[in-house]
């Protein structure tokens, strides 16, 4: 009789063990899945080709200079194209890829530095601008993504007003004083007509009268 109670106590002890692991795992499992749950995600990073991407004004770049850490750092492009660099002074930027750019920062330095190596990286893309004006709901700039419609360029500044006149929008494009005027009817583009695909480009003024 005395080995039964014994067993019995060891089964008594074993069970809230059990439990008590049971618990503990659920209770892991739990937090890893809010955990996971909980996790952002991270946001996709542009697409950028370093070799046909045109730097423009706003745009940053960061420049190294191998074994030159005084002329290496970042730079952003003024509006005039240029960056102003230790010993070099101004160097215009805009307009040319971040290879062409390195070649030509490196050709200038050789005056200073025995064979330098340049390296240029795009570290934001500030320049592929367009604007949105007139009666929508966000007057501004809008970043420029590839292959972006005069109807997506709308309504990401928030979609037209209900005094915009639809058939009578137009975008400007061109230095001021030589721009020219490109109509565009967003009635007849809603409803898919093609002769209102308009490729826009960065600096482009889509005006809504």
């Amino acid at each position: 009789m005395k080995w039964i109670f014994t067993m019995l106590a060891v089964v008594m002890l074993s069970i809230p063990a059990a439990d008590c692991a049971q618990g503990q795992a659920a209770g892991a499992s739990q937090a890893g899945t809010s955990q996971r749950v909980a996790a952002p995600a991270e946001a996709p990073s542009p697409t950028l080709d370093p070799k046909t991407y045109v730097i423009g004004a706003d745009d940053s770049l960061q420049i190294t200079v191998w074994k030159e850490p005084s002329l290496s750092g970042t730079f952003p492009v003024r509006p005039d194209g240029m960056i102003s660099l230790v010993l070099l002074g101004d160097v215009p930027a805009a307009g040319k890829t971040a290879e062409q750019l390195s070649q030509d920062i490196a050709e200038r330095l050789k005056k200073y530095v025995q064979d330098p190596l340049v390296t240029v990286v795009v570290l934001a893309v500030n320049s592929q601008k367009i604007f949105v004006i007139g009666e929508v709901g966000h007057v501004g700039g809008v970043m420029l993504t590839p292959g972006m419609t005069p109807l997506q360029a709308i309504a990401s500044a928030g979609g037209l007003t209900t005094f915009a006149n639809e058939k009578h929008v137009y975008i400007l494009r061109g230095i001021p004083g030589k721009q020219r005027k490109i109509p565009f009817n967003y009635k007849k583009a809603l409803k898919g007509d093609n002769s209102q695909n308009v490729s826009l480009q960065p600096g482009d003024t889509i005006v809504v009268p």
